[in-house]
């Protein structure tokens, strides 16, 4: 990969997961919680929110054997249930924002991308891998965070649906869900890459 690409590609991560972040902290914020507000992550300064294994071994790792896309997170920003009107329903929400973040950034840049297309001149060419690159790394963050697993933002999606007599299924997948994770990640990660190239295209992408 050519590493100007990638390197590129590691600053697209790194603000996406970032936007990713801030934005549960805001809606959490929004519905009464300031818990992520008073951490001071309310910020898009990098230092705040950077992982360590997610946000610098991860990419570095997918980097060198030679990955197609960069991959990762930042440090979850902390919220406080109960500080929320509705707990359920308002973690779901706040669950959610996080993907939507990453859906609106996708779809801002895939306007864009369009927009591009009509115009003539030499560093056209260039403008859109990276338009690219942003559209896809966002729908790669937003679709595997939907996934209902535990700590993934699908599963605070989930279990606002869940009836109150689904507790022990929420307990076991809060328990297990890392290993699970894990296992979807080396085994079933493959299952999402339809989705993200289906919409990809759909959105006009044309790297892949």
């Amino acid at each position: 990969m050519n590493p100007f690409i990638s390197i590129f590609q590691l600053i697209v991560l790194i603000f996406s997961v970032i936007i990713h972040e801030v934005s549960h902290g805001f809606v959490a914020n929004r519905l009464g919680d300031p818990t992520a507000k008073d951490a001071g992550r309310l910020t898009l300064n990098p230092i705040k929110h950077i992982d360590p294994i997610g946000s610098i071994l991860l990419p570095l790792v997918l980097y060198i054997f030679n990955s197609p896309i960069l991959f990762g997170w930042a440090k979850p920003v902390p919220f406080n249930p109960y500080n929320l009107k509705n707990p359920k329903r308002d973690s779901g929400l706040i669950g959610m924002s996080g993907p939507a973040s990453n859906f609106l950034v996708v779809i801002i840049f895939s306007i864009i991308l369009k927009l591009v297309g009509f115009i003539s001149a030499p560093f056209v060419p260039a403008l859109i891998i990276f338009l690219n690159i942003i559209i896809l790394v966002n729908l790669v963050l937003g679709i595997f965070n939907l996934v209902p697993i535990p700590p993934l933002d699908g599963s605070k999606v989930l279990f606002s649906f869940l009836p109150a007599g689904a507790v022990k299924i929420e307990r076991f997948l809060e328990q297990y869900g890392m290993f699970i994770l894990l296992f979807f990640i080396f085994f079933g990660f493959q299952a999402i890459i339809p989705i993200v190239l289906a919409l990809y295209h759909l959105l006009g992408g044309s790297l892949f």
